[in-house]
């Protein structure tokens, strides 16, 4: 794994034409190799998820995310192809949907970038159509810390 600077902006859309975009910038660590990667980051109270580390698990076809902490999820991105998932929180526990429309990907060793496209249903009533985009650039100086890949 080595130190990268990892830029987030996620889209919630309303409709098809207006979205809202947030954008968060973090220190994390990355590591790509034979096509499978993993991002890590820690939350911050900025995000309102503090305590918690989100990681990115990125293989060809299919990216999962995780979140482990004061909140717990374990989302998996799969194109094309809808999934269930708990989202646990402080306050209690629910299942929603995940359906991914698309994911694109230009990580390698160096970094790059990862899309993904889908939307959140909660009991088969959507609740948003949303969109990740994620640069991940290494650190100026950045060092590789030892844990594997």
């Amino acid at each position: 794994m080595k130190d990268v600077i990892i830029s987030i902006t996620g889209t919630q859309y309303a409709s098809p034409d207006a979205g809202d975009a947030i954008e968060l910038v973090t220190d994390g660590q990355y590591c790509f190799k034979d096509g499978h990667g993993k991002l890590t980051y820690n939350e911050s109270a900025l995000t309102g998820m503090e305590g918690t580390v989100t990681s990115f698990l990125i293989s060809p076809g299919e990216v999962i995310l995780a979140r482990e902490g004061t909140l717990t999820s374990r989302m998996v991105f799969r194109e094309g192809t809808k999934n269930t998932f708990l989202y646990d929180t402080p306050y209690g526990s629910t299942t929603m949907g995940l359906d991914t429309h698309s994911i694109h990907s230009t990580l390698s060793e160096g970094g790059g970038e990862l899309e993904i496209d889908y939307i959140v249903d909660f009991d088969h009533t959507v609740v948003g159509r949303n969109r990740f985009k994620i640069n991940v650039r290494e650190q100026v100086g950045g060092e590789k810390n030892g844990k594997p890949c």
